[in-house]
């Protein structure tokens, strides 16, 4: 009997997705390797260091296997870039009962929203949280596909991928089509109970009564889903249910097209070096440390910040610039 898991990737000290395109690949190789490992996709969110996902499978560990090597050997040949990309181990929580299913579901579609990259859970794109009850929640615009011809642009290298399931312009499996929408709505039973999951405030006492009496595993809980990730602060994520997101702060996607399409072709002349991985890590220190004193001046002054009016962390910054790599 397939095994329902949780599996979460993370990277922490490195941004893992530098760009749109970085998270379209993401999901092509994790859906990818879901169909070759005829696993069950029930839920995914894919953020900047890290991704969540969970599945029914007999073969967890060759689908985590496969889809975190296909990434990498595109994220590597992209950037210029040699090595392990994300921690030396997954973290995978094995999931037991109808109720701890669903609470893992809520957890990982609800990515977008604990992060503070979207004011609901719908609204980030990068999650499955759009794939269930489509018809009656009024998502069902068809998409434009792109041709069959160009698909191969967006799949790991000597990957094909049946027409069934389809991709669209932007190069994205569509998720309605690698998930198991039918299953995970039999698990919500309605929309209104799934809109009730997605859109409620801290935990839910009923979801995790039920799991207490559904089995003696412990129940699944935010911190329970996040333990993989270094460094997490619930109340953070917790703050972030309310849907104020803050706009004045920049996002680890703008802050690496910026580094990528303005700062990199600034230092680097040469043709041949064109990412940031080709600058020193030396020179990378340089880099943070004048960005740095930037922002603090600008702050100082009462100026507009430097990214078209957004700040970044400093924990952003080290980051996006790699101050990690090499290890």
């Amino acid at each position: 009997m397939r095994k329902t898991v949780h599996l979460c990737l993370s990277s922490h000290d490195e941004v893992m997705y530098r760009s749109e395109a970085d998270l379209i690949m993401g999901f092509n190789c994790y859906a990818v390797a879901v169909l070759s490992t005829e696993s069950r996709a029930l839920a995914d969110g894919f953020l900047s260091t890290h991704n969540h996902t969970l599945i029914q499978s007999d073969h967890p560990r060759e689908t985590m296997f496969r889809s975190r090597n296909a990434y990498s050997r595109y994220f590597n040949t992209r950037y210029r870039r040699k090595g392990r990309l994300g921690e030396k181990h997954y973290f995978q929580l094995d999931i037991e009962g109808l109720y701890h299913m669903m609470a893992a579901i809520n957890y990982v579609n609800r990515q977008g929203l604990h992060h503070g990259l979207a004011a609901t859970p719908f609204d980030y794109p990068h999650s499955s949280a759009n794939v269930a009850f489509r018809k009656q929640l009024g998502k069902c615009v068809p998409p434009t596909l792109l041709p069959d011809s160009l698909r191969y642009r967006f799949l790991p290298s000597n990957v094909t991928v049946p027409s069934c399931y389809r991709m669209n312009v932007s190069g994205l499996l569509l998720r309605e089509d690698i998930l198991d929408s039918a299953y995970i709505e039999e698990l919500y039973i309605s929309p209104r109970s799934y809109l009730y999951q997605m859109n409620r405030l801290g935990e839910d006492d009923h979801v995790i009564k039920a799991q207490k009496e559904e089995n003696d595993t412990p129940p699944v809980t935010l911190e329970v889903i996040e333990s993989g990730v270094p460094d997490f602060d619930p109340g953070f994520c917790k703050t972030n249910e309310f849907g104020k997101v803050n706009n004045s702060r920049i996002t680890d996607i703008e802050l690496c097209q910026w580094i990528d399409t303005t700062l990199v072709p600034h230092i680097l002349k040469n043709p041949d070096k064109k990412t940031i991985y080709d600058i020193s890590r030396s020179r990378r220190i340089q880099l943070y440390e004048r960005i740095t004193q930037e922002q603090q001046q600008r702050r100082f002054q009462k100026m507009a910040p430097l990214f078209n009016g957004k700040f970044a962390t400093d924990a952003q910054l080290q980051r996006c610039l790699c101050l990690q790599y090499p290890k």
